[in-house]
């Protein structure tokens, strides 16, 4: 049934779907409509839609639009399919409109629409809302690019690249926001966080949000993690972490010298609280690197010798197997659909964990390095669903010889192959030993572009 969706039977589907919960026809009818929106909005079924079958569609973020001018004209003929019932849904429909992502002209043209214009008790309301805007939210995904973050280590600037499309963005920010990052992420629903601890206050973790709109990192409005965490005084021997779990925030810390125990709390959204969960205990206290990884809706907690796994729902860890590569010292991992794929500091091996099967694979690593060496920083990716190495390569002896390197990894021909990237001359890191990627409304860049 999910497989015959179209204009014709997209809504009987979708109201079969919704009301005896079939998930499956569900999302096969909520996609179509989302890609093909444009054609959809102009059909009878469209018109057909309940005002909160209309209110849920125009708020989807992977909604095909190449201008937010097409939902406003999609709603404008769902009104005046049955005007005199319809009317008074307006306010209540507008809101879902991403009006701030228009132009002033686009917006006082729309103003001037006799649907605006022509009733005066809902005039005023409309100007309100169309002009105000929601500046919360975001663009369409489908207008967004993926771009990977990579962080000057000179100074506040943030990189923006997609070496795939050969675009390289530098932004600049206030220092003040980079100063004690500890360590950020993005969220399923892109969402950027990133934790800081204050500079007058080492024991004081805040949390930073990223608004895409303004370009800016500003205050997320969320209590101090700190002020529910009770750890040892001296915090510069503990590693830290933030991963998103089912839209859930978990922060980790373990102590990088003598290891033992991962302490952990989640952020419970409605009481604006960071909630205790139960602690992981390592069997091995030697490790030099860790990493946590949320995939599914589990989080997973690996280090060199180590992988465990857990449930959020039972608030239970349980151990996994370990990596079977005795010579892999792991430097970098990712998640890429329900695989965690991991390589060592010099790029010779890769290998990849399988999340629903609990088995390893190996994989090939740097092809034909010659006389060249990976070097720190390096660091996995993902962009457009394939897995990347980002990484610093050069002679071993000559600094000034080193140059980056971005490659991605062929499944199918199983074998790495270089894209020939070429970054911007700076030194980049990257927080927590991977490269995050969000997906980005490049106009909202102020900076230069500096396409290759």
């Amino acid at each position: 049934m999910a497989m015959n969706v179209e204009c014709s039977t997209c809504v009987d589907l979708y109201n079969f779907a919704d009301v005896f919960s079939v998930e499956s026809v569900l999302r096969s009818c909520v996609g179509w409509i989302d890609a093909n929106f444009a054609e959809f909005s102009f059909s009878e079924e469209f018109c057909s839609l309940s005002v909160n079958q209309l209110t849920e569609i125009i708020s989807h973020d992977e909604l095909d639009v190449k201008e937010e001018t097409t939902v406003w004209e999609a709603v404008v003929r769902w009104v005046q399919h049955s005007r005199e019932n319809r009317m008074h849904h307006l306010p209540s429909i507008l809101p879902h409109i991403r009006f701030n992502l228009l132009t002033s002209d686009k917006m006082a043209a729309i103003l001037e629409y006799p649907l605006v214009k022509e009733d005066p008790g809902s005039t005023e309301v409309i100007r309100n809302v169309v002009q105000k805007g929601n500046p919360n939210l975001k663009p369409r995904l489908r207008r967004t690019t993926e771009m990977v973050l990579l962080f000057d280590a000179n100074s506040s600037d943030v990189l923006f690249m997609n070496p795939r499309e050969g675009k390289y963005i530098s932004c600049s920010y206030n220092r003040k926001d980079r100063a004690r990052t500890v360590d950020l992420t993005v969220t399923s629903d892109n969402n950027i966080y990133v934790l800081t601890r204050e500079e007058e206050s080492s024991d004081r973790l805040s949390m930073l949000k990223y608004n895409h709109a303004g370009n800016v990192w500003e205050d997320a409005g969320m209590s101090p993690v700190s002020k529910w965490l009770m750890l040892e005084k001296d915090l510069k021997c503990y590693d830290e972490h933030l991963v998103e779990v089912d839209r859930t925030l978990y922060y980790l810390a373990e102590k990088s010298t003598k290891g033992g125990v991962v302490w952990m709390r989640k952020y419970n959204q409605h009481t604006d609280q960071w909630q205790e969960c139960s602690q992981l205990e390592l069997d091995n206290n030697s490790y030099e690197f860790s990493a946590a990884l949320s995939c599914g809706s589990h989080l997973y907690f690996l280090t060199t010798t180590e992988m465990h796994c857990y449930e959020p729902r039972r608030d239970r860890w349980c151990k996994l197997r370990p990596s079977p590569e005795p010579n892999l010292d792991i430097r970098t991992a990712i998640v890429l659909g329900t695989e965690i794929f991991c390589t060592g500091y010099d790029f010779r091996h890769t290998v990849v964990y399988d999340t629903e099967s609990d088995c390893w694979q190996n994989l090939p690593g740097w092809p034909d390095p010659g006389n060249r060496v990976a070097k720190y920083p390096l660091s996995l990716f993902v962009l457009e669903n394939q897995l990347h190495i980002w990484f610093t390569c050069g002679n071993g002896y000559d600094d000034d010889e080193d140059e980056y390197r971005v490659y991605v990894f062929d499944r199918s021909a199983d074998a790495w192959r270089d894209l020939d990237a070429t970054l911007p001359d700076e030194e980049y890191f990257s927080y927590g030993r991977l490269c995050l990627m969000a997906r980005i409304y490049l106009p909202y860049l102020k900076a230069q572009d500096m396409d290759t």
